[in-house]
C-alpha cells in the first residue's frame, strides 16, 4: 500500500474496514474483510458459532489488534490512532460489565467518569430514563435481571452519543419492552445519521432495523446484500446457502 492511497471509504462513510485479518496462531479467524458503513446504514452481520462476527465487531472496537488491514473510523484510522477512533465508537458486547454492589446511578457515573462523558446528573438520570431504569436508579445492580442489566449497559451508549454503534447480539437478554425500546432507539440513531453495525442470529424483530446484511462464512465476507429487494425470507434463504456451501 502506499501513503497517498485513500483507504477511508467514500464521503458519506463513517466506517470503513480494508482488507482486514485476524489470526491466532495458525488459525485464521477474519480472512481479508472489506467492508463499508455510511451515515444512516444499518448492518446486520450474520454467520454461524465461529464465523467471526464478534472478532469482526472487537478489532473494529479497537478491543483487537488487527494482524493486518485498516479500520477508518469517521475518516480516523483506528488502527493507528485507536484513542481518537474510540471518541467516535459506542460498543456494546456480550457482558455488560457492570459492579453488582453500586446503583445503577453509581454504575452510569462511574462509567462517564473513567470515558471523559458528561457525569452532570441531569445527564445520567435522562440516559437512565430513556431505557426506562430511572424508577430504579438506586437500585444496587445485583438486584437487577437480564433485561434490566442490558438496559443499563444501553444507558451508556445514550450517555455518550457515539457517531457509530457496534452491537454483539444486542437483542439478547431483552424483555419485550426493552427490545421495543432498542429497536426504535436504533431507527432514531441511524435517522440522525449514525452507522450501526450488528452481529445477529435472528432474523426477527431485531433485523428490522438492518438496511444491509453481510454473511460471514470462516471469516470470509459471503455476501454483502441490500436487505429491501429481497426481503427477511431472501436474505435468510441466501443466509442458509452461504453456509451450507461454507460447510
Amino acid at each position: 500500500m502506499t501513503a497517498d492511497v485513500d483507504l477511508s471509504g467514500p464521503l458519506d462513510c463513517l466506517l470503513s474496514a480494508r482488507g482486514l485479518r485476524k489470526a491466532y496462531g495458525r488459525h485464521l479467524v477474519l480472512d481479508g474483510i472489506d467492508l463499508d458503513v455510511r451515515r444512516g446504514e444499518g448492518v446486520a452481520v450474520l454467520g454461524a458459532n465461529g464465523a467471526g462476527k464478534t472478532t469482526l465487531l472487537r478489532v473494529v472496537a479497537t478491543l483487537v489488534r488487527p494482524t493486518g488491514g485498516r479500520v477508518f473510523v469517521a475518516g480516523t484510522d483506528a488502527t493507528r490512532d485507536p484513542e481518537s477512533a474510540r471518541r467516535q465508537l459506542g460498543f456494546l458486547g456480550h457482558g455488560s460489565w457492570l459492579y453488582e454492589d453500586l446503583t445503577a446511578l453509581e454504575n452510569l457515573r462511574f462509567w462517564a467518569t473513567l470515558g471523559g462523558h458528561t457525569s452532570k446528573a441531569s445527564a445520567l438520570r435522562g440516559a437512565l430514563g430513556a431505557v426506562d431504569l430511572d424508577r430504579w436508579s438506586e437500585e444496587r445492580v445485583r438486584t437487577f435481571s437480564a433485561g434490566m442489566r442490558r438496559r443499563l449497559a444501553l444507558a451508556r451508549l445514550v450517555l455518550a452519543r457515539p457517531r457509530v454503534l457496534l452491537l454483539d447480539e444486542p437483542f439478547t437478554g431483552l424483555d419485550q419492552q426493552g427490545a421495543k425500546w432498542l429497536e426504535e432507539h436504533l431507527e432514531g440513531f441511524k435517522s440522525e445519521g449514525g452507522a450501526l453495525v450488528m452481529s445477529t442470529h435472528s432474523f426477527g424483530r431485531g433485523f428490522g432495523v438492518a438496511d444491509r446484511a453481510v454473511i460471514l462464512v470462516d471469516g470470509r465476507l459471503a455476501a454483502d446484500v441490500a436487505v429491501a429487494p429481497l426481503g427477511v425470507e431472501g436474505v435468510r434463504r441466501l443466509y442458509d446457502l452461504a453456509v451450507e456451501d461454507g460447510a
